[in-house]
């Protein structure tokens, strides 16, 4: 039995989902298995509470899970362990597709999810400090060598436990409790990371096993994580009906695409389960954009399925991301409009970005239009590449007005004269992020200009 120290790094800045502290599950769920294996396992997650180094660098393996904008600060833990001599085991989204920079940092990494791994990397990371030989380049998992094609997926989620939340360290009860019911999308967006990572065939846990967890957790609120909850109606609708049927049905959040409305039976029952919110992908209003994204959805679609959601007493909070080929001023400006004239109750103004893994990274990698190899600025926030039809500095000038516009303070007076304190909130967080989150960063700009100066000289 060994003591496992598994860490979630903070982000590098404030974002639209920090107003709510919840951890990610990877994690939970990779603790759970390694517990149930016998070992003593404690979860630090940095948006909770601050890391108690002093106790971590007593464990004898440490596990440290990477986006690729947490990254710089995953890579400085990880130096720091191991120069205190403990084995560093590292994971997670960008891990899993820069691995050899990732074993610049640690003892070994696996490449995926991590589950069916885990208990062999930390089992060969003890042997390994057992014996007292030294790493010799790094252990690599599920196989010896890197490649996309090594990325290790778990077939049935239902063979998985149930996360232990307990393990994490700070963790309490909270208004929102967050879930994962399922993996993987076929729609395979062009910026977006989920699908190289977690496979384009869903794999959903048994609405059983969901309910079972509900009823075990008996939660205020859910916040299902699943990158689109609704993705099987026929699977859905059965989990919302036994929600239903709970002596304390929660309330709950979730991920969905627009077309989530053209299903009237669905949505009814969403709105009976008491669906709260729902943060939708709506991405952009350029029908060449969303075609360039892969989004296989219209503007039409949108417009509907906002008012549809509103019928339904639902809340709608629009993800956008601005920035592609195909995008000027004006649809930055436009963006602004209709969120604001459609009445989007919340919305996310993102920044187009290159993650690794993605198309999006590969062809402007390609084309040698990323200027910073900076991982803590692939947050949504900053602009790290040459767009197409304007300059860098006027991207994230233009990004930042649109997202000033939309959480105004006369919103804020507005939403809370008409007693809407939840929206006026919200709102007046939006507002706080703008200046927190590096949108409006004087240096960050100030430096785009200059790079945007010399590239016209």
């Amino acid at each position: 039995m060994a003591s496992i120290a598994l860490i979630e790094p903070r982000p590098p800045a404030l974002h639209v989902f920090s107003f709510v502290a919840l951890p990610r599950l990877g994690l939970p769920s990779i603790g759970t298995v390694l517990r149930n294996l016998g070992h003593q396992v404690q979860i630090h997650c940095q948006v909770l509470r601050k890391l108690p180094m002093a106790e971590i660098l007593k464990a004898d393996v440490v596990g440290i899970s990477t986006t690729t904008s947490t990254a710089p600060e995953a890579y400085r833990i990880a130096d720091l362990c191991r120069s205190r001599g403990v084995p560093v085991l590292i994971g997670g989204v960008h891990a899993t597709f820069r691995p050899e920079e990732a074993l610049e940092h640690a003892d070994c990494c696996v490449m995926g999810e991590a589950e069916e791994m885990v208990g062999e990397a930390v089992e060969r990371l003890l042997d390994q400090a057992r014996s007292g030989a030294k790493p010799d380049g790094g252990l690599l998992l599920p196989e010896e060598d890197a490649g996309e094609g090594n990325i290790c997926r778990v077939p049935d989620l239902d063979t998985l436990p149930m996360p232990d939340l307990s393990l994490i360290r700070g963790w309490r009860d909270r208004r929102l409790t967050p879930m994962v019911t399922s993996r993987g999308c076929p729609y395979d967006c062009s910026f977006c990371s989920v699908t190289p990572m977690f496979g384009r065939a869903y794999r959903f846990r048994s609405a059983g096993l969901v309910l079972d967890e509900i009823a075990h957790r008996q939660p205020r609120g859910i916040f299902f994580y699943d990158d689109n909850f609704t993705a099987n109606p026929t699977r859905t609708r059965e989990l919302l009906e036994g929600m239903i049927r709970l002596p304390r049905p929660p309330f709950w959040i979730g991920q969905v695409r627009s077309d989530v409305t053209q299903d009237p039976e669905l949505i009814d029952l969403m709105q009976a389960s008491r669906c709260a919110r729902v943060f939708v992908g709506y991405e952009s209003i350029s029908p060449a954009t969303l075609e360039s994204y892969n989004k296989k959805q219209s503007v039409e679609q949108m417009l509907e399925s906002v008012r549809i959601l509103h019928e339904h007493k639902i809340q709608v909070h629009g993800m956008f991301v601005l920035g592609s080929d195909e995008d000027d001023v004006a649809t930055i400006r436009g963006t602004a409009r209709f969120a604001l004239r459609n009445a989007i109750d919340t919305v996310q103004f993102l920044i187009l970005t290159p993650l690794p893994g993605t198309r999006q990274f590969r062809f402007f990698e390609e084309t040698k239009r990323i200027f910073t190899g900076d991982w803590s600025l692939y947050d949504g926030h900053h602009v790290v590449f040459d767009p197409n039809q304007m300059n860098a500095s006027t991207l994230q000038r233009e990004v930042w007005k649109a997202q000033k516009r939309f959480y105004s303070s006369w919103r804020s007076v507005k939403s809370f004269a008409r007693l809407r304190f939840s929206e006026g909130l919200v709102s007046a967080y939006g507002r706080a992020v703008l200046s927190l989150s590096g949108f409006h960063d004087n240096k960050f700009i100030a430096a785009l200009k200059r790079r945007d100066r010399s590239k016209s000289a």
